[in-house]
């Protein structure tokens, strides 16, 4: 950006988008229930469109792929894999705990790396809830020696040690283990164009030549202008999702954001009619699934005190009613806030974001029983205070560690290092396999659902939609056996 005779002028690059319709926008505005039948007819399209890379799957899409979808996820990797020809498929993990709450032997995430590679992937784009690098460093170096281009997640939030020179701090610590890009993940939409101003240029003075990228969601429906200032301060690829499927708790419009650049000056090598026919099937999707669409969200200032995923405040609200807490969603949230203080700044991502919200819930729930705050902990809390999840940011005070850790030693040594290896024992005890994306999925859930996913068969790639709505509308007929005969009529 410059300044000449009173005006900004922008200085223009080329700007590389990356889609994320098909995993981390479903997964905020439709719980994750995309089907691998519904991507059959976007895939290609978007794969037409020009993107750097299109994000299929991770976070929650590989488990709701388990256990409500009964899909296997490594048959939709290939799947999609084989539908988009030029575009490089993305896996996104939780670094260590890949795609769940509990960390993984190393043996096991080694695996998963050789997997993603084998079924189709070639993009990986891990990160570690509270940035502990040491939890990266099997999943960074496994998928780099299996070929896959690597960005690596730096979590963005706000508190007052999250500061410019952190995430610095952590971007040196990424290029240690041999990235070829980094991304600042921000998960709730908390970044706002004054510290684009001063984060994105400390990131780009670290990262040299490697690209930045900018993953940003539109929870205070600031996102689109975010992004804008963010690429004039050096950001190099922005991730975006398909118009229909954008805004609210989701991305950026692919559209928007395409459009606002190239005003701005910015080349974006992106074909946007192949993304209109894709806006259009999903919105053809979405009412036949009554599932919504996207829309902009209004500036809440109290988002940025609680910092909770849009879609865990609607769920908080609905639970609280079982527990006779209704009505009291936002006395739930500023004691969240609290307690995030309290416990060190952990990020409110997953897992973390749940574990700070139970908090809260136990400590309002026993403040009107008289108790005191802290009196009721989770497991996880505690296990959280002591380290086993990785470095605290911030300081717990040496009373309330004490309180929760009930006498227990801080842990210091990296996670990962405390999980015994696994894969030779679970062959032992559940095996033998059909494959080793078998034996992963036995490692990864227990054996009902294991069971219940294998006996569901192979993936149905088949949804009613075509290339014309008479198509369509014929191929929902032929479903329909009570209809014998029917006629079309010109209004």
């Amino acid at each position: 950006m410059r300044h000449e005779n009173g005006l900004t002028t922008h200085v223009a690059r080329t700007i590389r988008l990356i889609d994320v319709t098909l995993r981390d926008a479903h997964q905020c505005l439709w719980a994750t229930r995309m089907t691998t039948a519904m991507m059959r007819d976007l895939a290609p399209r978007l794969d037409r469109a020009g993107f750097e890379a299109i994000d299929l799957v991770g976070g929650a899409v590989f488990d709701v792929c388990v256990r409500y979808l009964r899909e296997n996820p490594w048959e939709r990797m290939r799947l999609v894999s084989s539908w988009v020809k030029d575009t490089p498929l993305i896996i996104h993990t939780r670094g260590q705990s890949l795609f769940t709450f509990e960390f993984f032997a190393d043996d096991v995430v080694e695996l998963a790396a050789e997997r993603f590679a084998a079924n189709g992937m070639r993009y990986h784009t891990p990160y570690d809830a509270l940035n502990d690098m040491r939890n990266l460093e099997i999943p960074i170096r496994a998928a780099k020696r299996h070929g896959l281009y690597v960005a690596g997640g730096l979590v963005y939030t706000r508190s007052p040690v999250h500061t410019d020179t952190y995430y610095v701090s952590k971007a040196k610590q990424l290029l240690a283990l041999g990235v070829d890009a980094a991304f600042i993940k921000d998960a709730s939409g908390l970044l706002v164009p004054e510290r684009v101003a001063t984060l994105v240029p400390a990131l780009k003075g670290q990262l040299g030549t490697k690209p930045l990228h900018l993953h940003t969601h539109c929870n205070s429906g600031l996102a689109p202008y975010v992004v804008l200032q963010a690429v004039e301060h050096g950001v190099d690829v922005v991730h975006t999702a398909t118009s229909t499927l954008a805004n609210g708790v989701s991305h950026s419009p692919t559209e928007r954001v395409t459009a606002n650049l190239r005003r701005r000056g910015h080349e974006v090598r992106i074909d946007l009619a192949p993304v209109r026919e894709v806006a259009e099937r999903l919105a053809y999707i979405a009412e036949k699934e009554g599932k919504p669409v996207g829309s902009p969200n209004e500036y809440d200032e109290f988002h940025y005190l609680h910092q909770c995923p849009g879609g865990m405040v609607s769920n908080l609200a609905f639970q609280l009613e079982g527990l006779g807490l209704e009505g009291r969603l936002d006395e739930i949230l500023e004691e969240a806030w609290h307690v995030r203080e309290d416990l060190g700044y952990p990020i409110v991502v997953s897992p973390f974001a749940q574990y700070i919200v139970t908090q809260a819930v136990l400590n309002v729930m026993g403040r009107d029983q008289g108790r005191a705050r802290y009196d009721t902990v989770p497991d996880e809390v505690r296990l959280y205070v002591r380290g086993g999840y990785g470095e605290i940011a911030g300081r717990i005070d040496p009373n309330l560690y004490d309180k929760i850790a009930r006498g227990a030693e801080p842990i210091t040594e990296r996670p990962g290092a405390r999980v015994p290896p696994a894969l030779a024992r679970i062959r032992a005890a559940r095996g033998p396999f059909a494959s080793d994306d078998d034996l992963l999925l036995a490692a990864f859930y227990d054996d009902t659902q294991y069971r219940a996913l294998k006996g569901a068969g192979p993936i149905g790639t088949e949804y009613p939609l075509m290339e014309t709505p008479l198509l369509t509308l014929l191929k929902e007929l032929g479903k329909r056996p009570t209809i014998k005969s029917f006629s079309l009529q010109q209004a």
